[in-house]
C-alpha cells in the first residue's frame, strides 16, 4: 500500500499484523439529491469464497445493506451506482449472490455507472491486474442491461448528473474516476485509489499496485494543489480513522491534513 516507503516509515502510520497487513475501510458514499439516491462505490461484497477471505480477511461490524438500512433505505431505492473502477475492493458490492445462487445485481432498480475504456481494460486485464478484476462482480451488470458507459473525456472535470461531475486520471488503473460533488462551499473531492487514505498525501506515497506510478505523481499534484487553491474536502475511501479532511501546506512546503473532518461536519 505505500509502495517504495520503507516499513519503518510507514508502519508508524499504520500499524501491520504478523502477516504484513494493514486495517484499511471500505468507504462507500451516499449522494441524495431531489430526484436520487446515488451510491459511489459498493465495497468489497460478501460473495467470495473462504481462500479469498483468509488473503484479505474482511473484517468488522459495517455492512453496506446494514448501513443504508440504518437509514432507511432499501437496495431498491438506489437509483445509480458510480463505480469509480472495477477493482473487487470498489465493486464487489455491486453483485450478489441470490437464494437460487444467481448472480444479480444487488441494486435491482439503479443504473450502474462506469466507462467503455476502463470496462474494457477489465474484461481484458493485463497479468499484473488479473487477479483485482473478478468478473462477478461487473458482468453480470452488463447482461441484466443495468451497465452505463460515461464518456472518456479529456483531463479535466466533465459534467455527469446535479452539479456532479468526474475526472479520469490513468496512474491507478485505466481510465479511474474521481467524482466532485458539490458542498454549500467548494466541493467533495472523492478521492478513490489516487488518494486512498490521507497517509498518501506525500508524494513518494504511491502504492505498489499503481500500473503508472510517474503518472500518480502527476495527477496527485494537479488534484492536490487545485484542492489547496480552492479549498475542497478530500474524501479518503481507504482511510481506517479519517473520513475527509481539509489540507495546507506547511512551512516546510509539505502538504498536510490541514482539518479533520467527517461528513456530518459539512453543510450539504
Amino acid at each position: 500500500m505505500f509502495g517504495i516507503v520503507p516499513r519503518q516509515i510507514w508502519e508508524k502510520l499504520n500499524p501491520p499484523d504478523p502477516q504484513n497487513r494493514c486495517t484499511w475501510a471500505l468507504r462507500c458514499l451516499l449522494i441524495e439529491t431531489e430526484e436520487r439516491k446515488i451510491l459511489v462505490d459498493t465495497g468489497v461484497g460478501d460473495k467470495q469464497d473462504e481462500k479469498f477471505r483468509r488473503h484479505f480477511e474482511p473484517h468488522g461490524d459495517d455492512n453496506l445493506l446494514q448501513s443504508l438500512a440504518q437509514l432507511q433505505l432499501r437496495p431498491e431505492d438506489i437509483t445509480d451506482v458510480f463505480l469509480t473502477h472495477l477493482h473487487f475492493d470498489h465493486c464487489g458490492g455491486a453483485v450478489r449472490r441470490s437464494t437460487e445462487g444467481q448472480l444479480v445485481p444487488t441494486f435491482p432498480r439503479a443504473n450502474y455507472w462506469t466507462n467503455a475504456a476502463h470496462y474494457q481494460w477489465a474484461l481484458q486485464p493485463n497479468p499484473r491486474e488479473k487477479a483485482s478484476f473478478l468478473k462477478e462482480n461487473f458482468v453480470p451488470l452488463d447482461d441484466q442491461g443495468q451497465l452505463r458507459f460515461l464518456p472518456t473525456l479529456g483531463a479535466e472535470w466533465n459534467s455527469w448528473v446535479d452539479g456532479i461531475s468526474y475526472r479520469l486520471v490513468y496512474g491507478h488503473t485505466e481510465a479511474m474516476m474521481l467524482l466532485r460533488i458539490p458542498l454549500n462551499a467548494g466541493y467533495l473531492i472523492y478521492c478513490a485509489d489516487l488518494l486512498p487514505s490521507s497517509y498518501h498525501l506525500g508524494q513518494p506515497y504511491i502504492m505498489a499496485y499503481d500500473l503508472r506510478p510517474l503518472e500518480t505523481l502527476r495527477e496527485k499534484e494537479v488534484l492536490l494543489e487545485e484542492t489547496l487553491a480552492e479549498g475542497h474536502v478530500l474524501f479518503f475511501e481507504h482511510d481506517p480513522q479519517l473520513e475527509c479532511a481539509r489540507i495546507a501546506r506547511n512551512e516546510r512546503g509539505r502538504i498536510v491534513i490541514a482539518e479533520r473532518l467527517q461528513l456530518s461536519d459539512l453543510a450539504t
